[in-house]
């Protein structure tokens, strides 16, 4: 069963030259069912993160305190 969520960063975050901004919300499907995205080192995150804006979630040293989350399904 899959889990959808919308992840949204809390604040601007600079970081190696990438910067994330609260504008930057990504729709996010996890293939397990779970209470939330970041579960398996958010690579479902990072995947979207990266497909949608080019930016590498890995790179600008995120984590799950700079990001909201709400489930959507």
């Amino acid at each position: 069963m899959s889990k959808v969520f919308k992840v949204t960063p809390k604040r601007v975050k600079r970081a190696n030259g990438l910067v994330l901004t609260p504008e930057m919300s990504v729709i996010v499907t996890c293939n397990m069912s779970t209470i939330t995205p970041f579960y398996n080192g958010a690579k479902e995150v990072q995947e979207r993160y990266m497909q949608v804006y080019g930016f590498d979630y890995k790179k600008a040293c995120c984590t799950q305190s700079d990001f909201d989350y709400q489930k959507l399904d």
